[in-house]
């Protein structure tokens, strides 16, 4: 399972290093470095810390994106977000970088890498208390899967989501590309019908859903949607 874990964050990094690089035609690009380094390293520490607290979950984490009882509209949604995430990367290296776009102030881009930071501290939270949080949208039975109520699931419904839209808003700010934030809400709308569908499926197939859902009313944002 180590084995795994390094070597698939290692190629995940590259890859995204790859693209980001070939886009930009360059190698000096410390935002970028930056970013895959906080990539890299909170990785690593969240599956360090599932390999000892929860390995099945983890397990889960390094499946490949499309699973049998995943559902159907999941592994479209799944391949467009591979696909769009490819188009971000190499549009903020092509702005931030080839083409010098943007101007992003170093505030702004130390800002982005606090909110990227951020985003995966949401997430490691979620894995703490979630056993089930698999990347594809499905009832684990073979886990007994059950509703879960505790830690951040009391705020917000969907609460690895809201940690992904500060990652997602992170991430052009800390590589300095305007025109990667143009793309982000876009972004969200798409993790927003994610969400809806999920819930869809969840009400139907996991008992107790809908009692949750009725006692906490937010899906993404408190007091928003």
């Amino acid at each position: 399972m180590i084995r795994r874990v390094v070597v698939q964050t290692t190629l995940t990094v590259a890859v995204m290093g790859a693209i980001l690089f070939g886009a930009a035609g360059q190698w000096r690009w410390p935002q970028a470095w930056a970013w895959l380094a906080v990539l890299a390293l909170s990785g690593l520490a969240i599956s360090f810390w599932l390999l000892v607290h929860d390995p099945k979950l983890l397990e889960s984490r390094l499946s490949l994106l499309w699973q049998r009882d995943q559902v159907r509209w999941d592994r479209f949604f799944m391949l467009a977000i591979v696909i769009v995430f490819v188009g971000w990367l190499a549009l903020m290296g092509f702005d931030a970088r080839r083409f010098g776009w943007s101007e992003v102030p170093l505030a702004v881009a130390v800002m982005g890498g606090v909110l990227t930071v951020l985003g995966m501290a949401v997430a490691w939270q979620v894995f703490r208390f979630n056993s089930f949080a698999a990347p594809q949208v499905r009832v684990q039975v073979e886990r007994a899967h059950r509703v879960v109520s505790e830690g951040p699931y009391r705020i917000v419904r969907h609460p690895m989501y809201a940690g992904v839209i500060f990652w997602l808003v992170g991430t052009p700010l800390l590589l300095g590309s305007w025109w990667g934030l143009g793309v982000v809400p876009l972004m969200i709308v798409g993790l927003a019908c994610r969400a809806v569908g999920e819930e869809r499926m969840l009400r139907r197939e996991l008992a107790g859903y809908d009692e949750y859902a009725r006692g906490v009313r937010w899906r993404l944002i408190p007091r928003i949607w």
